[in-house]
């Protein structure tokens, strides 16, 4: 497990564009159903459990939530979307607030795109690969709760997702994610390190 991420701290909690950080920053977010395991998937990756709120509860997240790694580099948990019970008003908040940080965040180099391997590519998934596609995003798709079936079933799906993504002509990278078991989680840190560049330099020959 790479340990740079056990540094990531909680920043500031925001309910509109005004309260975003305008520090010169390079930010990754996490967008995903409610209850597709967003907040255990950063926790993982931090190798801490409770700095993502997590509940069982869907729609807990209801701000823009940042954390920052150093002074450089952000990552950013997004509001939750799909089914979370409240009033349809409150949905059209949390999308409008969505949007918004996506439409005008120069710092975004990328999206992790929260689905439960039972359940991928729902109405909203494709949402966000479609703005991940608008706003020239990288994108990558965590299959997570992927514990929750046996070895081959998950990498069937993970094939699948591969597939139905490319057809529709977008272009995202696929991993199975357990949060529960730990799967996935060096894979998904070599995705970080390369967005946030953190990839070690060849050294230079010498002449």
């Amino acid at each position: 497990m790479n340990t740079y991420y056990k540094r990531l701290r909680f920043l500031i909690s925001a309910a509109a564009k005004k309260q975003f950080p305008e520090n010169d920053t390079i930010e990754i977010a996490f967008a995903g159903r409610s209850n597709a395991g967003k907040s255990s998937a950063i926790n993982t990756i931090a190798d801490n459990k409770t700095i993502a709120r997590t509940s069982k509860t869907p729609g807990r997240t209801q701000l823009i939530n940042f954390f920052s790694l150093d002074e450089r580099r952000l990552l950013v948990d997004l509001p939750g979307y799909g089914f979370a019970k409240v009033p349809p008003r409150v949905k059209r908040q949390w999308l409008e607030l969505m949007e918004s940080y996506l439409a005008d965040r120069p710092n975004i180099v990328g999206l992790v795109i929260i689905m439960d391997i039972r359940h991928p590519l729902k109405e909203y998934d494709w949402t966000m690969l479609e703005w991940c596609a608008h706003y020239n995003f990288k994108a990558h798709v965590l299959l997570t709760k992927a514990d929750k079936l046996k070895k081959g079933p998950a990498t069937a799906t993970v094939l699948k997702v591969q597939k139905l993504i490319k057809e529709e002509g977008f272009d995202a990278s696929v991993q199975l994610f357990s949060a529960l078991k730990k799967v996935g989680v060096d894979q998904a840190h070599q995705v970080l390190d390369s967005w946030l560049d953190l990839q070690p330099k060849e050294p230079k020959q010498e002449k």
